[in-house]
């Protein structure tokens, strides 16, 4: 046995040695199990649009308002939407496609202190999943664009995955757009200024990959906008 593997027997003194490699292994089914899933369900579900932001937004928070205002518009457009599954932004978005008889889709991830789905999903088109790895591949895969109202640590982590993916060109371009100039123009400024001005850790074309508007008409046109001028069509 290797020093590697004495130091996870140690954390795992309860359970045997064989125990602790089953388990791992048998991981990756419930893994790969979860991806089948996903797969299945979503590649049905027609061209979508993702609608991020925080679990914690009230109803009577002008950016729940607002997520409603985009949801339903973008469905008005042929578009259907996908949230995280959950309440506060996503349950707004959710709300605002079933207003407009769109499709509208939930992936949520089970969480011990949170999140319950919200009642606005489509029952065909929710999936519950384990592991949030496998839950963004889904955002990934099946959104023809990111709108991103406020949030916190998860928006921010399925923003910047995105970004990644699309200035490494691992996924096609997509259009992503931030709602709300008084909560994303500090960050903005700080990339400008120290990410790309001071650091050069960026190009100056990156920038090109964020848009921040206000207002709902203004997110849905960047969505509109951006397939009319690649001369492209969401997938499907």
């Amino acid at each position: 046995m290797s020093s590697s593997e004495e130091k996870i027997k140690k954390a795992f003194a309860h359970k045997s040695w064989q125990e602790i490699k089953v388990s791992d292994s048998w991981q990756i089914f419930k893994i790969t199990a979860e991806f089948v899933e996903g797969f299945e369900k979503l590649s049905r579900i027609g061209p979508c649009v993702s609608i991020f932001g925080s679990a914690r937004t009230s109803p009577d928070n002008k950016y729940f308002k607002l997520a409603e205002e985009i949801a339903f518009q973008l469905v008005q457009k042929g578009y259907g939407v996908i949230t995280g599954g959950g309440p506060g932004i996503m349950e707004a978005a959710n709300m605002g496609a079933r207003k407009g008889h769109g499709r509208s889709v939930g992936i949520n991830i089970a969480l011990p202190f949170e999140q319950e789905a919200n009642l606005f999903i489509d029952p065909d088109k929710l999936i519950t999943f384990d592991h949030f790895f496998v839950r963004k591949v889904m955002f990934m895969k099946y959104a023809q664009g990111f709108i991103v109202l406020p949030g916190g640590f998860g928006t921010f982590d399925e923003l910047f995955e995105a970004i990644t993916l699309i200035q490494t060109g691992k996924i096609a371009r997509f259009p992503i757009i931030l709602v709300g100039h008084d909560y994303w123009d500090g960050l903005m400024d700080w990339i400008r200024e120290v990410m790309l001005g001071r650091e050069h850790n960026i190009n100056e074309k990156d920038l090109d990959l964020i848009n921040v508007v206000d207002a709902a008409e203004e997110a849905v046109e960047e969505i509109d906008r951006f397939y009319s001028k690649y001369l492209l069509k969401p997938n499907f």
